[in-house]
């Protein structure tokens, strides 16, 4: 096996035993390995190991490796960095689910931003802090901003996204996270995407719910270094 091929199985391995500690069936969770900075080979690689979902944080990223890695017609590739209106076009041809939107100009953005008939996945990425300059809407704006969502035609509301702060135990951010999905689902019955979860916490994540963890280093390695 190669690194990338042991990393993987640890790490699904990892997770099947979480699932199964907190009662759940590790078919029902999605497994998105993150590749931030690493190049389109390393997605391929993945690919050929089973891989079918694939994270970017950045949307020339995104675009430059969709571009390349088009033959891979079965990945599916979900932007989870903070989005720009006016990168919304970009983002919209790349990916198939985008978890960060957490105000009503984006989602427009994204819903103009339309080129065909599909329609786009998306996720209200909630801040889990006091702090209104990090990404996420705030937990009091939620329902306003799921209602919005809904009334866009080419959107699909999925559920939500979090990210735990770090001077908080994971467990009690995840828990809270657990609670604004339900007042989601409450406006959208469908929304059961809770996306929540990394390499250091995905266990916690699992326990309160997490149906997609967003994996990175433990499973691409050491992201290269940036000239």
């Amino acid at each position: 096996m190669t690194d990338v091929a042991e990393r993987l199985s640890a790490i699904d391995a990892a997770i099947a035993d979480a699932a199964r500690r907190a009662g759940r069936d590790p078919a029902g969770i999605t497994r998105i390995v993150v590749t931030k900075f690493h190049p389109a080979s390393l997605v391929r690689e993945l690919y050929e190991l089973g891989v079918r979902e694939v994270g970017e944080n950045r949307q020339q990223e995104l675009s430059a490796k969709t571009a390349e890695l088009a033959d891979l017609d079965d990945l599916r590739w979900h932007f989870i960095g903070q989005a720009q209106t006016n990168k919304a076009g970009a983002i919209r041809r790349a990916a198939h689910a985008v978890h960060s939107v957490d105000r009503a100009r984006i989602a427009d953005s994204l819903d103009r931003a339309t080129f065909d008939d599909s329609v786009l996945d998306v996720l209200l990425q909630i801040n889990l802090t006091d702090d209104p300059g990090r990404g996420g809407v705030a937990p009091g704006d939620l329902e306003s901003l799921a209602e919005h969502v809904l009334t866009l035609p080419t959107l699909r509301l999925r559920g939500v996204m979090a990210v735990a702060p770090l001077d908080e135990d994971p467990a009690a951010a995840f828990a809270r996270v657990h609670g604004y999905a339900e007042r989601v689902r409450a406006i959208a019955p469908d929304a059961g995407w809770i996306s929540a979860g990394m390499t250091g916490d995905f266990a916690e994540a699992i326990a309160a719910g997490a149906t997609h963890l967003r994996i990175g280093s433990a499973i691409t390695g050491p992201r290269p270094a940036q000239g």
